[in-house]
């Protein structure tokens, strides 16, 4: 084979063109709307869960929480705690940007409770100083809204996320009056104004948090199954 005609075929299917396919393929078996991603899906959290947790690759474990499938979570999260699961990255804008995101994209009940957990266990590690956490990355009272939907009413303050919620909460509302800066100021008291509503049984959340965002949805309505489940 001539070099013009090895040029060509190069040109024809080029690192770029083979990786784009690799890439295509990857968000299709993360959308999870098949059998088989779905397995493929399973396959892939087993493999980087076993891999380890580290600065090079929280950002796949960050995108597998966009994975609506808890046969998908479970695996990556294994016996460990899911609100711990992040905790050995040190909080950084990304982190909390993404936590914060993922918060807002879900619909209340539209996501796994543990899935739920991880994304919690990581303001509540962001926030154990309230001041440092807010010089990583600067809390908006659309960030608290999104926060204080995910609270259910129903299940009580010994649920596990509704607990985990409130402490962010408080913890964000303790930055009331500490600086001059009036959003820091107004998201601090929307923060105490979420917890106060939800342990006031006579008020409701919506009168507190915007209704559109109380639109609620069920994770496992989504979900497609694998065919088969492995256990080690």
């Amino acid at each position: 084979m001539d070099k013009q005609t090895e040029k060509v075929i190069e040109r024809t299917w080029s690192k770029e063109t083979i990786m784009q396919v690799e890439l295509g393929i990857v968000q299709n078996m993360l959308g999870c709307r098949t059998e088989e991603a779905v397995e493929a899906s399973i396959s892939f959290a087993r493999f980087l869960s076993l891999s380890g947790l580290s600065n090079d690759n929280y950002p796949l474990f960050l995108k597998l929480l966009e994975v609506e499938n808890h046969w998908v979570i479970d695996t990556m999260v294994g016996p460990r705690d899911p609100f711990l699961i992040i905790s050995p990255i040190q909080p950084n804008s990304y982190l909390i940007f993404t936590a914060y995101k993922l918060l807002t994209n879900w619909h209340p009940g539209g996501i796994y409770p543990v899935t739920l957990s991880i994304v919690l266990g990581v303001l509540q590690g962001a926030f154990a100083s309230p001041k440092d956490g807010y010089k990583i990355y600067a809390v908006s009272i659309n960030d608290v809204n999104n926060l204080g939907k995910h609270l259910n009413k129903e299940t009580g303050q010994d649920d596990p996320n509704n607990r985990c919620i409130l402490d962010i909460l408080d913890r964000l509302g303790h930055l009331a009056g500490t600086s001059n800066d009036p959003e820091k100021e107004q998201m601090a008291r929307q923060a105490n104004n979420i917890r106060t509503f939800y342990f006031d049984k006579r008020k409701k959340m919506e009168d507190v948090i915007p209704q559109v965002l109380l639109v609620k949805s069920d994770y496992v309505a989504k979900e497609t199954a694998p065919r088969q489940v492995y256990v080690d």
